[in-house]
Formats: structure tokens, C-alpha cells, sequence
């Protein structure tokens, strides 16, 4: 049987969960549990809608990591709250969301819904590898549109994006990145370099925006080609486009390995199936009486439940 494999970029999801349900969504002693109880509703909607038989949450083990700092050192620099030596950095992130994200962490344990990061990388590396290791199909739930580079028809990997909260999934094919973006999937990380992504502090190439970007790797094919048109007198460049490229060369050297996530990380091999039942139902009790979680875990159980 072909295994259906979904892979969360379970941060990106919190965040939105976070800022979709309001805080008034309070444990019994008064405690936001908001980004836990949305995050359990959209599973058990990925669940009962998609049907994966396995699932993994990705997680940052670490969100910036200093490896590619050293080559971009912008590279998410807004976001710090705190340098911290030999350690990540701490990540601005709201009062109310950071004691909720041990909540997710332990409610996900106690269901039996795997959790994945790896040291030094981000959950995208971690989706990266998992995705170029799966045999069958893969969907890829985000809210960062950096992951549309795994998206490859020929594998079966597609990235459900949400769109208007947390409502409403976006399907991305390799048919809609080319009719949103003009890209295949990898051609969306030579876009997204070139261009770059103020959120990620990526300054991109100057003048360069998203559609003279995918006008150039339409003309030249990738990034290699573009680079390799400024050796070509010939080649279709304007001489704006030219001096900028140029000027960019730094750059333009180090940005692919920031922007691309890794695919070959030496990952554990853990066994990623989707329970039917909790894996620790007395855990995930008394978590559910300390937390409040309600209606939330009973919708996601119930769609766990009723897995064919």
C-alpha cells in the first residue's frame, strides 16, 4: 500500500493558530491555550480532510541557525529578541504564545503524533529530507511559502498553504507554482533569492523584483544560467539588469545555501503512522484537565479515530 505522508512546519501553524483564535480561549486557571486548541482543530481537519496515514511534526530545533547567519548575516535578524552565545538565539515571539508551545509539544507526545527537529536546522531542513526520502506521495502543510521549492509532480509532492486564517488550504502543484509564480519548484528558491523576503531578511538582488526575477529564469533557466548570461556580451541582459547582477555577485555566492533547505539530514528512522487511539491516554487526560483542551482533542481523536 502507498503510504501517504504529511509533513508540518508545525511553528508556522502555531503562529497562525495563535493570531486566528483569540486569546479569550483560556485554560481553567486562566492561561491562553489559544495556539494549542487551533492547532489541535486544524490536525484533526488535515486528518479527517486528507487522510495521511503518517504524520510528522517538524519542529526548529533551531530557527536561525548561525550557519547561515555566517553567510547572510541579516538572515532573520529582526526577529531576535536575544543573542544568545552558543545556543540559538531566542526568537521575539508573544508573552502569551511561548508557554503554549511545551503544551503543543507534550499533547502531540501523549496523542502519538510524531515530532522531528534536528540540531542546528530548521523544521524546513527537516521537511526537506523527510520529503526527498518518502516513497509516496507527500503533502507539505505551511504557512512559509520558502517550502514551494519541494513541490516536484514527478514525486508527489505537493504544499497545502493557508490562505484566509487557518480556514481554507491552498493547494500548490507544480501547475499553480507556474501559474502564480512562473516557477517550477526548485526555480521558486532561485526566485525567492533574487528577489528576497524582507521576512527572512533577505535583501535579494536590487531592482530585481518577483516578476523580472521569474522573467530572467524563464530566459536563462536558473540561477547557474543567469549568472552565466553576465560572461555573455550576447546574452539577453539590460545593462541595469547587468550592473545589478553584478553588484550582487557576494551575494549571490552564499544565497543559495541559505535559501535552499537541506534534503539529506541523517534523521532518525522513526516509525511516523498515525495512532487510531492515544499512544498515552493517562498523560493525555490529565493534560486535558489541566489545559482545558475541550472540543479540540475530542475533534482531533475523533478524526484519528475514524481512519479507514
Amino acid at each position: 500500500m502507498t503510504t501517504r505522508l504529511m509533513l508540518l512546519d508545525t511553528a508556522s501553524l502555531y503562529f497562525r493558530a495563535y493570531h486566528g483564535v483569540p486569546d479569550k480561549v483560556r485554560a481553567p486557571d486562566g492561561t491562553p491555550v489559544n495556539a494549542v486548541r487551533g492547532l489541535l482543530d486544524f490536525i484533526a481537519r488535515l486528518v479527517a480532510d486528507h487522510r495521511p496515514d503518517a504524520l510528522v511534526a517538524c519542529m526548529d530545533e533551531d530557527w536561525r541557525p548561525a550557519w547561515r547567519v555566517a553567510l547572510i548575516p541579516t538572515y532573520k535578524a529582526h526577529r531576535v529578541a536575544e543573542e544568545v552565545a552558543d545556543a540559538p538565539d531566542t526568537e521575539e515571539v508573544p508573552d502569551t504564545l511561548t508557554p503554549q508551545v511545551p503544551v503543543i509539544e507534550a499533547v502531540l507526545d501523549a496523542v502519538g503524533i510524531r515530532r522531528l527537529g534536528a540540531a542546528d536546522h530548521e523544521a524546513d531542513d527537516v521537511i526537506g529530507t523527510l520529503s526527498h526520502r518518502a516513497t509516496g506521495p507527500v503533502d507539505i502543510v505551511t504557512g512559509d511559502r520558502d517550502l514551494f521549492q519541494l513541490v516536484d509532480d514527478t514525486r508527489g509532492v505537493r504544499v497545502l498553504y493557508p490562505v484566509k486564517g487557518m480556514a481554507n488550504l491552498a493547494a500548490f502543484d507544480e501547475a499553480a507554482l507556474r501559474e502564480r509564480y512562473g516557477v517550477d519548484g526548485p526555480g521558486y528558491a532561485d526566485l525567492a533569492l533574487l528577489r528576497g523576503d524582507p521576512s527572512d531578511g533577505l535583501p535579494g538582488v536590487a531592482g530585481i523584483g518577483e516578476k523580472t526575477a521569474a522573467t530572467l529564469l524563464a530566459r536563462f533557466g536558473d540561477l547557474a544560467g543567469v549568472l552565466a548570461a553576465l560572461d555573455d556580451p550576447l546574452a539577453a541582459l539590460t545593462p541595469t539588469q547587468r550592473r545589478r547582477l553584478t553588484e550582487a555577485h557576494d551575494y549571490l555566492a552564499v544565497a543559495p545555501r541559505v535559501v535552499r533547505v537541506v534534503t539529506d539530514l541523517p534523521l532518525p528512522d522513526r516509525d511516523p503512522t498515525l495512532p487510531r487511539a492515544p499512544r498515552d491516554p493517562e498523560t493525555l487526560a490529565a493534560l486535558n484537565e489541566r489545559w482545558g483542551l475541550g472540543g479540540s482533542l475530542t475533534r482531533l481523536l475523533t478524526a484519528l479515530a475514524a481512519r479507514p
